[in-house]
């Protein structure tokens, strides 16, 4: 699971189970290209581990490819230990490269507020810090209007106040290729194990 551990730890134990911060090769830490194809849109959003948005959203029809990355911090070409130590103020987000005739953008911001508690801004259980903070990175005027529907329409049906930070993309920088497809590829990680899939299993995406 992501604890956050003094660094001489996780270097430690690490090494040791073979985890996200174990030596990779230049190829693994290589960001993913990402190609969008013609009449398809992008998403950008992120709430907690990137690895579960990821997840959630490929489970939807229409959408055509996740792609998990870093955004609305200061720094260019963050990396994940940059970003996991909170030196950047990027969060983990994920881009979501869809059709938007088969599934609309607000089908998609819809569906965000069903996936975590959007009334908290530290960040997502079990994962805790601004790097794992809610938030909806809007591209235009019209992704922006359509996320303010379905916050008021989601605040009026539950009587809640959403605490999710809204603002426009700046840059989406997609995160190392290890990253993606992580629950695909690592279906025996702990973390997919036990936080992943029962997640899944509760938004019935399993």
């Amino acid at each position: 699971m992501k604890i956050r551990l003094p660094l001489t730890v996780v270097a430690i134990l690490s090494l040791l189970a073979g985890g996200c911060f174990a030596e990779r090769s230049p190829e693994d830490l290589t960001p993913a290209q990402v190609e969008v194809p013609e009449g398809m849109q992008t998403a950008v959003l992120g709430a907690g581990c990137f690895w579960c948005m990821e997840a959630f959203y490929e489970g939807l029809d229409g959408v055509h490819e996740v792609v998990s990355g870093y955004a609305s911090g200061e720094q260019p070409n963050p990396s994940y230990d940059q970003v996991a130590r909170g030196e950047t103020r990027h969060a983990e987000v994920v881009e979501i490269i869809y059709d938007p005739k088969a599934i609309p953008y607000r089908d998609l911001i819809d569906f965000f507020w069903t996936t975590h508690d959007a009334t908290r801004s530290d960040g997502v259980w079990p994962d805790f810090g601004p790097q794992y903070r809610s938030i909806l990175l809007y591209k235009n005027e019209d992704q922006n209007a359509a996320i303010e529907a379905s916050r008021q329409a989601y605040e009026a049906e539950t009587g809640q106040t959403i605490a999710t930070e809204i603002k426009q993309l700046d840059t989406f920088y997609p995160a190392e290729t290890y990253h993606q497809d992580y629950a695909r590829k690592n279906p025996n990680d702990r973390y997919v194990c036990n936080v992943l899939n029962p997640k899944l299993e509760k938004l019935g995406l399993d």
